[in-house]
C-alpha cells in the first residue's frame, strides 16, 4: 500500500534484527552504533535526489547545509524503531515527541560562520522529567566525507558560555582573534573543547547518542561535499525527547 507520499511502505524499512554495538567515549558517555540498518538504504537517498529542489535552509538552525523533510512514514519507522531497540539503552522511559529531516552538509570552509567553527549540543531546554536523544544515518558511500566526532568542555561553563555568545555576535575576523579558533571543520581537540571520541563514517550506518553530548561532524576534505544527495554528505537526523524514568 502507498503511504501519502506517493512512496510504498519500503521506502524507509528497517532490519528486523539489527546488530548493536556500543562505542564508549572517554568522558564515560557511549554511542550506539547500528550497521546495515536499513533493508532498502538507497531507496530513500533516491527519494532525496528526486525532491533536490525542496532542501532549504533554516534561519533558526546553525547546520552548516540544508534540510528537507521526509514523508511522515519515515519518522514513524524511525520512532518504532528506537522504541523497540534503542530507548532503553537511554533514561528514556516514553517517546514525548520526534522529528526528523534530511540533511546535506554544503558550506565550504571560508562560508561558515564562527557558531559552525565548533562542536554543539542538540538539547535545547527541556522539562526536569524529559531527556533528549539524537540519531544520524548517513547515506553516503563516500567515507572520506566525514563521520562524527564527540567533545566536552576544556573550560568552565562561564567562559564556555561566553565562547557561544560570542560565536553568534562577533565577525569572524574578531572572534578568530579573541579565542585563536579559525576558519574551518572542526575535527580534533582545541583550547576550549576536547574529543572524546568518535563514530567514521559507513554507508548505512545508523547512530544514537544523548542529546546532551557535544559532537561535530568530521569534515576532512570539505573539497568534496555536494549539493546533490547522491554525491554529497547526505544524513538522516533523528531527534527524540523522551519522559525520564521515575527517580
Amino acid at each position: 500500500m502507498d503511504n501519502d507520499s506517493g512512496y510504498p511502505q519500503e521506502l524507509f524499512e528497517f532490519t528486523p534484527r539489527p546488530r548493536i554495538k556500543v562505542v564508549n567515549l572517554t568522558n564515560g558517555e557511549c554511542c550506539w552504533v547500528v550497521d546495515d540498518v536499513l533493508v532498502h538504504p538507497e531507496r530513500i537517498r533516491e527519494w532525496a535526489a528526486e525532491h533536490h529542489a525542496k532542501f532549504r535552509t533554516v534561519e533558526f538552525n546553525y547546520y552548516p547545509g540544508v534540510f528537507l523533510h521526509p514523508p511522515e512514514n519515515v519518522g514513524i519507522r524511525l520512532t518504532e524503531f528506537f522504541n523497540v531497540h534503542i530507548r532503553r539503552r537511554f533514561d528514556a522511559r516514553r517517546v514525548r515527541s520526534m522529528y526528523c529531516q534530511l540533511s546535506l552538509v554544503t558550506l565550504p570552509p571560508h562560508a561558515l560562520r564562527p557558531i559552525q567553527w565548533f562542536c554543539h549540543r542538540d538539547a535545547s531546554l527541556l522539562a526536569p522529567e524529559e531527556s533528549r536523544q539524537a540519531s544520524i544515518l548517513y547515506l553516503f558511500k563516500e567515507s572520506a566525507l566525514g563521520g562524527t566526532s564527540f567533545y566536552e568542555p576544556a573550560r568552565s561553563p562561564v567562559e564556555t558560555a561566553l565562547l557561544f555568545r560570542d560565536a553568534t555576535a562577533m565577525t569572524p575576523e574578531t572572534f578568530s582573534q579573541k579565542y585563536a579558533i579559525h576558519w574551518g571543520y572542526m575535527g580534533a581537540s582545541n583550547g576550549y573543547f576536547n574529543r572524546v571520541g568518535g563514530v567514521a563514517a559507513k554507508w548505512n550506518r545508523m547512530i544514537f547518542y544523548d542529546g546532551h553530548l557535544m559532537h561535530s561532524g568530521d569534515i576532512p576534505e570539505p573539497h568534496r561535499l555536494s549539493n546533490d544527495p547522491l554525491r554529497g554528505r547526505l544524513t538522516l537526523n533523528g531527534f527524540f525527547v523522551s519522559r525520564r524514568h521515575v527517580r
